[in-house]
């Protein structure tokens, strides 16, 4: 099956590649023409306009977008006029999916099908597969049924769910339609925002295990600082690598999160090539305000968001603030270190 792809970022030339992999064909865009070269070499065949990559595509033309949420409304709208009735954009980006219910809703006007499809995997989906989420029209879904089945893991990917029985459907596959339009970026929205719960917790419990020298510190005497109760407990040099190497094998725990956390610690420990700024893409925020509008408590997400913030600087501030009243209300100086 012949698919366009436009953006040919970390996430859209490898899935071109496991497209291209599975016998499928592709032309591609990217406004950075030495990204569609490379591709080109591999097989794909390479476009230098949007005028050029419709023209090139067979109908039901397919135009599958990898781009930054800010360039998907602009690319759409220049898309719009060149592709005809039947023909189907599929939005791969980690788009809002009320976006997408607008979206889809005015493409039909013309009888152009948009699917937004969330899409899981990062830079390892080339060689383990891509996790589809996916919304809009079924049949231009059933359409491109061969695509998503290629770019998913399969059923290797996990293993067999015990209670499943004879259930059907595309699941176990690793892909999956939603629902109607805006479906498949609400999981893809939600999915990341537990994603952020997940890393914070274990951002914050390998933390706990590196304080657990807390008892071989000096501290300074004095009214500004709590004196550490009972030092004895707190005489632990935890090797931080081979617990996260301990808990992958077994462990309740155990997750491709502490798997990637394994090997980060396998090569540097200290982390000392990071400055722990943890930027956040839009996911987590649509998944809190999700979450207050419809009245769902989350306050593991909504905390992992603002970690993201305080870890920006954005709490500095506030930070201050609060030194500043603890000064007025009791003369406290702020400690420098």
């Amino acid at each position: 099956m012949q698919i366009g792809m436009i953006g040919l970022g970390r996430m859209g030339a490898n899935m071109v590649r496991r497209l291209q992999k599975a016998g499928h064909t592709a032309v591609v865009y990217d406004v950075d023409q030495d990204a569609v070269r490379a591709l080109e070499k591999e097989g794909a065949t390479a476009c230098g306009s949007l005028e050029d990559f419709v023209d090139k595509l067979e109908t039901p033309r397919v135009a599958w977008l990898m781009l930054p949420t800010a360039y998907v409304d602009d690319t759409i709208a220049k898309l719009r006029p060149l592709l005809a009735r039947g023909d189907i954009i599929v939005d791969g980006g980690n788009s809002h999916y009320k976006d997408a219910v607008k979206q889809a809703e005015d493409l039909s006007k013309d009888g152009i099908h948009l699917l937004d499809a969330g899409v899981s995997g990062g830079v390892w989906g080339l060689e383990r597969g891509y996790c589809l989420m996916i919304g809009g029209n079924e049949k231009a879904c059933d359409h491109l049924d061969p695509v998503f089945k290629a770019l998913a893991p399969g059923e290797a990917g996990a293993e067999p769910t015990p209670s499943r029985g004879s259930r059907k459907g595309t699941a176990p596959e690793g892909y999956l339609r939603c629902g109607e339009a805006g479906a498949g970026h609400f999981v893809k929205m939600v999915h990341n925002g537990i994603e952020y719960g997940i890393m914070q917790a274990f951002a914050e419990g390998f933390n706990v295990l590196k304080h657990a020298n807390a008892g071989t510190r000096q501290y300074a005497e004095d009214a500004e600082t709590t004196p550490l109760e009972n030092p004895e407990y707190f005489q632990y040099e935890m090797d931080l690598p081979e617990i996260a190497e301990v808990w992958r094998r077994g462990s309740v725990i155990g997750s491709w999160l502490l798997d990637l956390s394994a090997d980060a610690l396998a090569r540097d420990a200290k982390l000392e090539q990071f400055a722990g700024r943890v930027s956040d893409s839009g996911e987590g925020r649509w998944t809190v305000q999700a979450a207050i509008e419809s009245g769902a408590p989350a306050p593991v997400l909504a905390l992992a968001l603002f970690s993201r913030f305080t870890s920006r600087g954005e709490s500095d501030f506030a930070n201050k603030l609060l030194s500043a009243m603890r000064n007025e209300f009791g003369g406290h100086d702020e400690k420098k270190s």
